[in-house]
């Protein structure tokens, strides 16, 4: 694997095991695409750094799980603005 994969790899796992980033938040920090960061993080990371792939992929979970929740939140606050209401 180059070299400058393999940074970008431990600088991304190391992002969201500190922040619990979203694929997304990630995918715009770095510049790279969200299939790019699914790639590193499941396929290359246990391979680069096997230490930081279960909480990486542990935040991953928790990030999927929520998804639906931070979508739902989205949509309230789009609506409640359009009402001329502010958000909570």
């Amino acid at each position: 694997m180059r070299e400058y994969v393999e940074a970008r790899v431990r600088e991304i796992a190391g992002y969201i095991a500190r922040t619990g980033a979203t694929v997304r938040q990630c995918a715009r920090r770095y510049g790279v695409s969200k299939t790019t960061v699914h790639k590193d993080m499941k396929e290359r990371l246990p391979r680069v750094c096997p230490a930081l792939a279960g909480p990486v992929a542990r935040a991953m979970r928790r990030n999927r799980e929520d998804r639906h929740i931070r979508g739902g939140d989205a949509t309230r606050r789009k609506y409640l603005e359009a009402r001329g209401k502010p958000s909570m």
